[in-house]
């Protein structure tokens, strides 16, 4: 399995186009791996076939990061360019996790031409509503934040809800999603502002 993963790791290093992969190739790896490592539990840690084995799990786990990280730029360069999937160079897991890329490339190619040709044709989305009769509609629950004071500059951030915040200078008090300001005061950022 060694010479398999170095032959596809050197290809996808030496080649810019993407390279094909057996579709359990992953599977294949990972099986391998964690043969190493079970090895790697029973073996004298002292001995030359245990040095020999932890060598070559950081160079197939070097290989696989390169690997994975090579061919990710690729996948994602080949379904923004040609809107469709490269199916028959993926693995069983690359195919599953770029379905929804691969729908999404084309739809915001679709929207970017028709904008560029002055036209924005917005799709109603649809929704079912079901209602049950004698249940109460929950009530709206009203939008939590938090107020902080920061104490440095910052470029604006999008927040927890989807929306842009920001930019901020030292100084500036801004109510934000919770779960943003804690970050932010996590780092240093900022402070909690106690509003009563």
């Amino acid at each position: 399995m060694y010479n398999e993963l170095y032959a596809a790791w050197q290809r996808e290093i030496d080649d810019p186009t993407l390279g094909g992969l057996p579709p359990d190739f992953y599977a294949k790896i990972a099986e391998y791996l964690r043969r190493i490592k079970e090895e790697d539990k029973v073996l004298d840690k002292k001995s030359v076939k245990m040095n020999l084995l932890e060598h070559e799990a950081q160079n197939v786990e070097r290989m696989l990061e390169e690997l994975l990280g090579a061919r990710y730029r690729k996948i994602v360069k080949t379904v923004t360019k040609t809107q469709k999937l490269p199916s028959e160079l993926l693995t069983f897991e690359e195919a599953k996790m770029c379905e929804t890329f691969a729908g999404f490339a084309k739809s915001y190619h679709k929207f970017a031409d028709d904008l560029m040709q002055g036209q924005l044709v917005v799709e109603p989305i649809k929704v079912t509503v079901r209602v049950e009769a004698n249940v109460a509609a929950p009530a709206p629950q009203p939008h939590k934040r938090s107020t902080i004071r920061f104490l440095k500059n910052i470029p604006a951030i999008m927040g927890a809800d989807m929306k842009s915040y920001g930019p901020f200078t030292a100084e500036d008090v801004a109510s934000l999603p919770p779960q943003n300001a804690q970050i932010l005061v996590k780092q240093g950022l900022a402070v909690l502002v106690e509003v009563s």
